[in-house]
């Protein structure tokens, strides 16, 4: 799939489902395998814009992007009430993940999200002006080599548990060429960010249109004050 807008739509309590026919692109019925449970489950597609969604309580998780998908932006969302949020690449043996591009911000994570905000393997990943309201395990994590750079985001740690907003697969004999970076990004009640030592800040290399300005981590909370689904009526302005 290529060129897809989903936008404001409340996803939740998704249920994993065995094989069947489904209603297709221009009412056409067709098969589908075995689905895990996640909310929306990207493969091999590209030029994708996830906003405006309030996404919670799936049996598997939130958003996957994974087989080859690239050029995803996700943004303006609430993911809540979940253990895994966002995988951004399908497993640590699909190389081809490598080519992935993912941009997540303005999005509002929590309460009670647990890990993968997101989980990176290979690909890279720009997450910009996102809240992150607590975490269980972890906010940010991979394997796989990822490339990340972590801008003007404001993370607050859970009162009790992990203060540490990343985490890197154990075992992994690549960990060392990891990229995590964080700039400019705020962290409160103990959070802290590990930073990967020396080496370049990952950038995203936009082109022209596809670049927007990442804002002072003050206006973060303003900024994901209406992140999910918009309260529209035929009377009102969304």
């Amino acid at each position: 799939a290529t060129d897809i807008i989903i936008h404001s739509i409340r996803i939740h309590h998704c249920k994993a489902q065995a094989p069947g026919m489904v209603m297709g692109p221009n009412g056409k019925v067709i098969h589908i395998g075995p689905v895990d449970g996640d909310a929306i489950r990207l493969v091999t597609a590209s030029k994708i814009w996830i906003d405006h969604n309030t996404i919670y309580e799936c049996e598997d998780g939130l958003l996957d992007v994974t087989r080859g998908s690239t050029n995803v932006t996700i943004s303006n969302n609430w993911f809540r009430e979940q253990d895994k949020v966002m995988l951004l690449g399908h497993d640590d043996g699909y190389v081809r993940d490598k080519n992935m591009k993912v941009t997540v911000v303005y999005n509002h994570f929590g309460p009670n999200c647990n890990q993968r905000m997101p989980r990176i393997r290979y690909g890279y990943a720009h997450v910009a002006n996102n809240l992150y309201f607590g975490w269980m395990q972890y906010a940010i994590g991979g394997s796989m080599r990822p490339s990340l750079k972590s801008e003007a985001n404001l993370f607050i740690a859970p009162k009790v548990g992990s203060k540490e907003v990343t985490w890197r697969k154990i075992g992994n004999t690549s960990g060392d060429k990891w990229e995590f970076h964080s700039v400019r990004d705020a962290f409160e009640n103990g959070a802290y960010f590990t930073v990967t030592k020396g080496g370049r800040v990952p950038k995203p290399n936009y082109r022209k249109e596809q670049g927007f300005k990442v804002v002072d981590v003050k206006s973060v909370r303003s900024l994901t004050r209406s992140a999910g689904a918009l309260q529209c009526s035929r009377t009102s302005i969304c």
